[in-house]
């Protein structure tokens, strides 16, 4: 399983040694984009974005947690075989914002909250490379994994399996050394992981612990 710690909830003002310390223990860093709209919760701009691309070697996981996430394409800047993530429910037109992020050489990702029935997502996985399955409400680091989460993954893993796809299935949300084992088991390849890793004393000790228990 890859891991991203999620950088909102990291120290922001020493976040450059936050990023160098983690690099060489993680597969990436998640960015949360939030607009105060869409969800209530205000976090980084285009160029702090483009900042925290070139502090770093290794992909993004840029998730648009914003209204209007087309318009936000041609804004920022990071590099080829990072990810980008929108959600389902806001986003008018699915297929051709694929495409541009496509257009881009970046990884297509639809993200999609706990509430929102799957069926809205099957249509279009044979054209993404991932789906986000959001296990807390977006909007605020910290939350409680929500009961039914797991249930969601089992199903989309499921029908993935029956349909032979080829798309990543990533969760977001609540996510710690007690629970990330079973979503590895129950097939889900990516997770971000915020509090789990940045509340602790030593989050470089925490993100092993979070690797190891993924093996167990």
């Amino acid at each position: 399983m890859k891991i991203h710690p999620s950088l909102i909830s990291a120290d922001l003002l020493n976040l450059k040694n936050v990023i160098k310390t983690l690099e060489p223990h993680c597969d990436g860093f998640h960015i949360d984009v939030m607009d105060n709209h869409f969800v209530p919760n205000l976090t980084w701009g285009p160029m702090f974005i483009k900042a925290i691309a070139q502090a770093t070697d290794k992909p993004l996981f840029v998730h648009l947690m914003i209204d209007n996430p087309e318009t936000f394409l041609e804004k920022i800047h990071i590099k080829r075989a990072s990810t980008v993530s929108f959600h389902i429910e806001n986003t008018k037109n699915i297929s051709q914002m694929i495409k541009r992020i496509k257009e881009n050489k970046w990884h297509a990702n639809i993200a999609i909250k706990p509430n929102t029935p799957l069926e809205k997502i099957l249509p279009f996985l044979n054209d993404i490379s991932s789906v986000l399955l959001m296990s807390v409400e977006p909007g605020f680091s910290g939350q409680q994994f929500l009961a039914g989460s797991l249930d969601r993954l089992k199903e989309l893993a499921a029908y993935r399996k029956e349909k032979e796809l080829n798309v990543a299935i990533v969760m977001d949300g609540g996510i710690n050394k007690t629970n990330i084992g079973h979503l590895a088991q129950h097939g889900c390849d990516e997770v971000g992981v915020a509090a789990a890793i940045f509340t602790t004393e030593d989050p470089v000790a925490s993100l092993e612990e979070l690797y190891q228990a993924t093996k167990n």
